[in-house]
């Protein structure tokens, strides 16, 4: 069977109209050329593959360049309200080929490099991903293209930089005398290259993010966090971020017309008119008292003024309803580090547990709920209660997680000021996430309804008129078997394992953690291998399951899944018997640009976190975009999908939230199912003897352990059904043009998971802003 096209000739047939003008294929060969010559200074006699991106990148660049600079000069000049998103992670994925997509620029660019005798696709994979982060709360910061985080030092020669200096900043930090860099762009690395002449030469040079100039550390992104340990350190890059940030936006309001009405000192009654602070988890709480001790310490307002600057201010999105995943700082180790936070957070605390006394006089047990500071055991800061007490606004990220916020875990809080909860749902970027990713699956939606849907999802609606259509029904199976074969061949050459691009393609990939339950489907991998090794001649609809994704460092249970993922996959790919009928596939280094390749291959999305624990996600609705079908629990942004499809289009199986509150007040007995069901006892006791670890025998003890002592996620309690709902997959997927009816729908009924959507509602609901509609002329000259 021959490869599908390539997306460069799909990309070919499509226009993708409304997004911006066409370019002149002749003018990006010019300037993609000066660049190679007069940027890289590089020739086609010595120029490698990388120069050759780099020379693309900077001729699509340059068409950004002057929509930038208008833009900020009309903002200069309208003053309007800024939005600062902090986030600690930004999973924003390669950017080449999306900013081109948004552009408008595919198409011309496409047939520019082909003219010039390269390798579209070769140029982009040479692109690493930007991957700061690793799960969806990096994914949803890096939706949106409104991140602005650092600023300026007139030392290192304009915006980019900023100088957090220790000996400058009194007694209130005392890290250990060097001063921070931080830096924000390529713009900025190139000046503090040039500012070394004066500070020594660099020192070394750390990929992980961490630079020196002479004695000073630089940290290129406070994403990269993630790489260090320590939570000493954690603390202070968590401090360092917000301490960087606030001082940009304090900057830029007081040039402004706002800021500077008082010639003696700046007036900052209209700075939460001007500006909006979304604290995206927990991470980046410290604004909170870092903004306060700005106002009360340096810009000399009494504390009510301040406080109530901050709090219209900042607004604090919810992604966990895990105690466990909340952050909790130890006051020891604020004292030490950051004694004059901490004293500004014990004020807030004090002057908030008077209110609730006033409110509830004799309720100590409501002051000791709703206190920042935890008393028992070691003392700590509850930094969500800060972010709630300190925030106009507080949201979950999808609507059953803003109701169980609500319920239970901040339910003090709620019905205290139930004015300030409310529900943004998460939503993706078709751009990204089907444009991109899935060109022909783009094509044959545009061919029918047009291509308004690309900035307006909500236009899939009209694909419903189409769900009987059998040139369409054909038309879209035919793009997912594409989708499939070139997927195949993907992992055939990076993977060395060849699989059937006939089979089910079954797909879960997202972070590892045991409340996603990846080891649920290893247990039903396991079952099916059971069931082909015990009557080898029965008929079995042939399924590929790939798991992907990342454990944290020290979590230790997650690491072992994946080991279990891999360990099962090494026993199933090599059994003659099993043959193309199964396989498990783990797959590495899970990112942004693998996503983009699995994504749209995949037949069935394994969203099965046990219910009540998922706050959104963000895959589940990338997966339903691309003609993948949900098999699920009724959890995070599930609930909405089946609304918005109709139960009947995902297979629907397990707990309630409902069910798993009533099963936690009774108690929840995992043996009682190990006892009940022959194949799960089969299973466990495989994993208990060996059977996948021959080697070392006592491998999974742990997991087996964990599954039958203290699994809180209950995931034996859902086997049965989920059993029962993957032979519904398995069954439909038998009738492709049934199969491909509901895919139909599901893609139709995607629109309300748009991040334009979501955006619109935080501008309107939470920010109180409007889209400014400036349009920007596009320069005659892409250098201007």
């Amino acid at each position: 069977m021959s490869l599908p096209l390539s997306d460069y000739e799909k990309r070919k047939q499509i226009s993708v109209r409304g997004l911006a003008g066409v370019e002149n294929v002749s003018d990006l060969k010019k300037n993609f050329n000066r660049h190679l010559h007069f940027t890289l200074v590089k020739d086609r006699n010595v120029a490698t593959p990388r120069d050759y991106y780099f020379a693309l990148a900077h001729t699509v660049r340059d068409h950004l360049v002057g929509r930038w600079i208008r833009t900020q000069q009309y903002y200069y000049e309208k003053d309007p309200k800024r939005i600062y998103y902090l986030s600690l992670e930004f999973y924003m994925g390669r950017t080449l080929q999306n900013t081109m997509v948004n552009l408008g620029l595919q198409n011309a660019c496409d047939e520019a490099t082909y003219q010039l005798g390269l390798d579209m696709e070769e140029l982009q994979e040479i692109e690493e991903d930007a991957g700061l982060g690793n799960g969806g709360l990096g994914r949803l910061a890096g939706e949106g293209n409104y991140q602005d985080f650092w600023v300026s030092s007139p030392a290192l020669g304009g915006e980019g930089v900023v100088v957090v200096r220790a000996g400058s900043l009194d007694s209130w930090v005392t890290f250990p005398g060097l001063p921070l860099l931080s830096l924000c762009c390529e713009q900025g690395l190139e000046r503090a290259h040039a500012a070394s002449e004066a500070t020594g030469p660099f020192c070394g040079w750390d990929c992980t993010g961490l630079e020196w100039v002479g004695e000073c550390p630089i940290l290129t992104c406070p994403s990269f966090l993630q790489f260090f340990e320590g939570k000493e350190l954690r603390l202070k890059q968590e401090y360092f971020t917000v301490a960087a940030t606030l001082q940009d936006i304090i900057r830029r309001f007081k040039s402004s017309k706002f800021g500077s009405r008082d010639p003696v000192r700046t007036s900052f009654d209209a700075f939460p008119d001007k500006v909006a602070i979304q604290l995206n988890d927990t991470h980046p709480s410290l604004a909170i008292p870092e903004l306060m001790r700005v106002l009360v310490d340096i810009e000399k307002l009494d504390w009510d003024k301040a406080w109530d600057i901050t709090v219209r201010t900042c607004a604090y999105t919810n992604h966990t309803v895990l105690p466990e995943a909340l952050e909790r700082w130890p006051v020891h180790l604020l004292e030490t580090l950051l004694p004059r936070h901490l004293e500004i957070i014990y004020e807030i605390n004090q002057r908030f547990l008077d209110v609730i006394n006033a409110m509830f006089p004799g309720d100590f047990d409501r002051l000791r709920r709703m206190s920042l500071v935890e008393e028992s055991g070691i003392k700590r800061i509850n930094m969500a209660h800060l972010c709630i007490v300190g925030s106009h606004a507080i949201n979950g990220v999808a609507r059953i997680h803003s109701d169980i916020i609500k319920k239970s875990v901040f339910k003090d809080f709620y019905e205290l000021e139930p004015q300030k909860f409310q529900n943004k749902t998460n939503g993706i970027t078709p751009r990204r996430w089907l444009v991109l990713c899935n060109p022909g699956l783009a094509e044959v939606i545009a061919e029918r309804i047009g291509d308004e849907y690309i900035s307006d999802l909500d236009h899939l609606k009209k694909l419903l008129a189409y769900v009987d259509d059998e040139g369409f029904i054909r038309d879209v199976a035919k793009i997912k078997q594409e989708n499939k074969l070139k997927f195949a061949a993907y992992l055939e050459k990076e993977y060395k394992v060849k699989i059937n691009p006939n089979s089910l393609f079954d797909v879960q990939v997202k972070r590892i953690h045991e409340y996603k339950r990846q080891l649920l489907n290893c247990l039903h991998v396991i079952t099916l291998y059971n069931r082909i090794k015990k009557d080898p001649n029965q008929h079995f609809v042939p399924r590929t399951v790939m798991i992907g994704g990342k454990a944290a460092p020290g979590y230790h249970i997650a690491k072992m899944i994946i080991k279990l993922v891999t360990a099962i996959g090494d026993v199933i790919n090599n059994d003659p018997i099993i043959g193309d009928r199964l396989k498990m596939i783990f797959l590495e280094n899970y990112r942004v640009s693998l996503a983009e390749k699995v994504i749209p291959a995949a037949d069935l999305s394994e969203q099965i976190s046990t219910a009540g624990t998922e706050a959104s996600g963000t895959g589940n609705m990338k997966f339903m975009l691309n003609g993948a079908l949900t098999i699920g629990t009724m959890d995070g942004a599930n609930v909405e999908m089946a609304e918005e499809a109709g139960e009947e289009n995902l297979f629907i199986f397990g707990m309630r939230v409902e069910d798993v509150e009533e099963m936690d007040r009774k108690g929840y007995c995992a043996k009682d199912y190990y006892d009940r069901i022959p194949e799960l006892r089969q299973v466990i006791d495989q994993l208990s003897s060996g059977f996948f670890s021959p080697k070392q025998p006592q491998l999974f003890k742990d997991i087996v352990n964990m599954l039958m002592n203290n699994d809180r996620f209950k995931v034996f309690a859902d086997y049965e059904a989920y059993i029962k709902c993957q032979e519904n997959v398995s069954a439909l997927y038998k009738n492709t043009k049934e199969w491909t009816k509901k895919v139909i729908k599901n893609i139709a009924t995607s629109g309300k998971f748009s991040s334009d959507r979501t955006i619109a509602q935080y501008a309107r609901e939470i920010w109180g802003v409007e889209p400014t509609h400036h349009k920007i002329p596009a320069p005659d000259d892409p250098r201007e």
